[in-house]
């Protein structure tokens, strides 16, 4: 076998090595299968399209946005005052060479999705990005009033590094900030590749287009879903299980769903969630300083100053038998 291979290469020589040739005859004709319902418009390929933005280079991207967010925290460098400017340095340099490319991929890939001709594409990409990292002061902000709002909310938590480091909910909020502002600015794909991540690692699932306020507590975290249309006013507190989602979705004359209208309810300011409550709709909304209690089904407005709980299930002991 030729050693100048790479590994990989290697590999496959190996596995071809291993083919039956009753088996390797099969193949070629498989190929034309798999490469022929290319062609089925039923299906879905890629194919002569734009290079879409990368999963993998914007978990890298949500790293470094990290790092960033809380100097000293994340990475394998210690951070002192003194080297405060060179580490950051570093770090925006990098993020906007990584988040530049990743923004002008999507908007090449709009482009060519609409037939647009994309003359400025990365001039616009880098435009965008540079938009994005001056807002990261104001994301900084809203994280430290999430952060206290834990802390303050959460008798279990022993100190601020300990949220940061370890708390779920901070984490979402953390992509979910950040993939906010890129939704603002109308990027596509990235803000809902960068929720999506968080989701699929924490079981926390924001629409990076929802509208959340600060000082926003999610306790636990553990299958919480936060719809697209969702507004949330500011130090609301929400638990594990909770839904915040769509009661239908509006069709028009051919039975398309009608986007861009709110579907998702409201949330005002000082209300507290308990678990695994539903609230849906989009003209549904929860008065400010309301309570909700665990397990309820909410469909209409609730008045602010309102407890809303279902009413004590009757239960029944029995004497266990040996």
């Amino acid at each position: 076998m030729d050693k100048t291979l790479a590994p990989e290469q290697k590999r496959c020589t190996i596995l071809d090595s291993m083919i039956d040739n009753r088996y390797r005859e099969e193949i070629p004709d498989i190929v034309d299968l798999v490469v022929n319902s290319c062609s089925d418009k039923g299906c879905f390929d890629h194919l002569d399209s734009a290079v879409i933005p990368s999963k993998e280079a914007l978990t890298e991207i949500i790293d470094l946005i990290r790092d960033i967010l809380f100097p000293g925290y994340f990475g394998d460098q210690t951070v002192d005052r003194n080297t405060l400017s060179y580490h950051v340095g570093n770090e925006i340099t990098e993020l906007f060479n990584k988040l530049s490319e990743q923004i002008t991929n999507s908007i090449i890939h709009e482009c060519k999705r609409y037939e647009e001709e994309c003359t400025e594409c990365v001039d616009r990409g880098q435009e965008e990005t540079l938009m994005f990292l001056k807002k990261i002061p104001e994301i900084r902000s809203m994280l430290a009033s999430d952060i206290i709002a834990t802390y303050e909310g959460d008798p279990a938590a022993k100190n601020y590094d300990e949220i940061i480091f370890s708390y779920p909910g901070i984490f979402a909020m953390t992509v979910y900030r950040a993939a906010h502002e890129l939704h603002r600015q109308g990027i596509s794909i990235i803000p809902r590749i960068m929720t999506e991540y968080a989701h699929s690692a924490v079981g926390i699932d924001i629409h990076p287009g929802a509208k959340i306020g600060k000082g926003f507590f999610i306790d636990h975290g553990t299958g919480v879903v936060i719809g697209e249309t969702c507004e949330i006013g500011n130090n609301v507190r929400i638990y594990q299980g909770v839904t915040l989602g769509s009661l239908s979705f509006p069709k028009d004359e051919s039975g398309r769903i009608i986007r861009d209208q709110k579907r998702h309810p409201t949330i005002e300011d000082d209300v507290i969630i308990y678990s695994n409550a539903t609230i849906l709709g989009g003209d549904t909304v929860i008065g400010a300083r309301s309570v909700i209690g665990g397990n309820v089904w909410i469909t209409e407005s609730v008045p602010a100053d309102t407890k809303v709980i279902i009413e004590e299930p009757r239960l029944i002991f029995k004497e266990k038998k040996h």
